[in-house]
């Protein structure tokens, strides 16, 4: 396969291409989707194709193939260079980029070391079949008031292969795997409320058997947060003081801010943060890294460790102590903005061309506990996971946390539901009073990140919990 790919590149140099990318992917992808005691949903896939992308005059032309034949992969070739070259005239703001010395990461299996024991391809359906059952089957024993039980198990890996005109020769395993669960329960007036849980990201099944994190544990715990909002009040509405968990800090993270970043919305002044290397956006608090290859196995997310342009994953930080540093880049972006390139060109599959995404986007922790959080937030709401919302391009967002809890003076006093949040992040930075010392990563194979008609993209998110001195709440929704 790799000769393959080397002579496509080959060929596109040859017919006038100033640079030649081809990638290559072999990835097998599962779903398992069950509501109440019914399967709705037993899916295996194979996604499985090449991309090339042929660069010329600051422009790039992409086609892609399913068939492996070489012809085709040749004509491929032909359809990206003359797309490039016809287009190139046109272009008004042509990114061409340098060469870069050759990287080599050959494999000739899975590179996950410790982090995967139990490989999601060396268990059968009735393995993973089990899991859902017995997720199910908890929540169905823990649950009250139940509407509906939704349990859910997804698993995509294989082979990613890419060269380029650098000569890089890049061979590396994706993986990713996710179990979650979802109880909605009606309240004695007739409305529903959810109570979630579930994990995922790149590791093996034997997650699934550590004490926190087994079906059993999801399910009853997903019950357990729907039972505590059948008694739950109607969430205030105006601006208080406020705590939010790791999962919504992720969700503001990724949403919010890590869009805002990505440098194809910076190079054409699309993002409100243009312009604004060296500024302050935040207090000293305030640090958001992305980065491809996080310690998962102490902290969880998604392994990246190459983009589809064939640049290595690496910790970019983009805000540093409320100061902006840095964008995400593609090469092209990463030269006409005077940056390095960040390994943040990444394309859900190889039908698509590779733009500037994120891999692990997340708020580093502070010094707090969860008790000192609580403490210095005194009285205020204490959101918890995100349930979806709308994000605009000036940063301006309206999310929805799962559920939360109104505090007093420090304490928990009573749950909340329907809690909506809203303001406009680079506002939201302003406020940042302190942040928790865990560091939690979440990802998945469920969702993920859409950007244009490219979703969803498996991408990680996260941090600590974070306290804010001021953020405006929507109450019922």
């Amino acid at each position: 396969m790799l000769e393959l790919l080397q002579k496509g590149v080959e060929y596109g140099e040859k017919l006038g291409s100033d640079f030649v990318d081809v990638r290559y992917d072999d990835l097998a992808l599962r779903t398992l989707e069950k509501m109440n005691e019914n399967y709705s949903k037993i899916l295996s896939r194979k996604r499985s194709g090449i991309g090339v992308t042929c660069y010329y005059k600051g422009a790039a032309g992409y086609s892609f193939t399913a068939s492996l034949e070489s012809k085709e992969i040749m004509d491929t070739v032909t359809r990206a260079f003359k797309l490039a070259k016809s287009i190139s005239p046109s272009v008004q703001l042509p990114l061409d980029f340098d060469p870069l010395p050759s990287i080599t990461a050959k494999s000739s299996g899975p590179q996950f070391g410790s982090l995967i024991k139990i490989h999601p391809n060396s268990r059968d359906l009735d393995y993973k079949i089990n899991l859902v059952d017995r997720t199910s089957e908890a929540a169905k024993v823990g649950g009250k008031n139940v509407k509906n039980i939704r349990t859910l198990y997804g698993e995509m890996f294989g082979q990613k292969l890419f060269t380029n005109s650098d000569q890089s020769i890049i061979d590396w395993e994706f993986e990713v795997i996710d179990l979650r669960c979802r109880v909605t329960s009606k309240t004695e007036e007739g409305d529903l409320v959810i109570g979630a849980k579930g994990f995922g990201g790149t590791r093996g099944l034997e997650i699934f058997e550590e004490k926190g994190k087994t079906p059993e544990d999801f399910g009853s715990i997903a019950a357990k947060n729907a039972n505590e909002q059948l008694e739950a009040k109607a969430c205030p509405a105006g601006k208080f003081r406020a705590l939010s968990e790791n999962e919504l800090t992720g969700v503001l993270a990724h949403e919010s801010f890590g869009h805002l970043s990505e440098a194809d919305f910076v190079v054409i002044e699309a993002s409100p943060i243009t312009g604004k290397i060296g500024e302050r956006l935040g207090t000293d608090i305030v640090t958001i890294i992305d980065n491809g290859v996080p310690d998962i196995k102490t902290h969880g997310g998604l392994l990246v460790p190459f983009d589809d342009q064939g640049m290595k994953a690496k910790e970019t930080v983009i805000v540093n102590k409320g100061i902006l540093k840095h964008y995400l880049h593609n090469r092209g972006t990463a030269k006409h903005l005077n940056q390095s390139p960040t390994g943040n060109c990444r394309a859900i599959n190889f039908t698509f061309q590779a733009i500037p995404r994120m891999t692990n986007t997340y708020f580093a922790p502070g010094d707090l506990t969860e008790e000192e959080a609580l403490e210095k937030l005194g009285t205020g709401i204490y959101a918890i996971q995100s349930y979806g919302g709308q994000v605009e391009g000036d940063g301006n967002f309206v999310f929805k946390a799962v559920r939360g809890y109104w505090v007093e003076n420090g304490e928990i006093k009573y749950p909340l539901r329907e809690v909506s949040l809203s303001g406009n992040i680079l506002n939201l930075l302003t406020k940042v009073e302190g942040a928790t010392k865990e560091l939690e990563l979440g990802s998945g194979y469920f969702g993920g990140c859409g950007k244009g008609d490219q979703f969803p993209l498996p991408v990680g998110d996260g941090g600590p919990k974070i306290i804010f001195s001021e953020v405006t709440f929507g109450g019922q929704v």
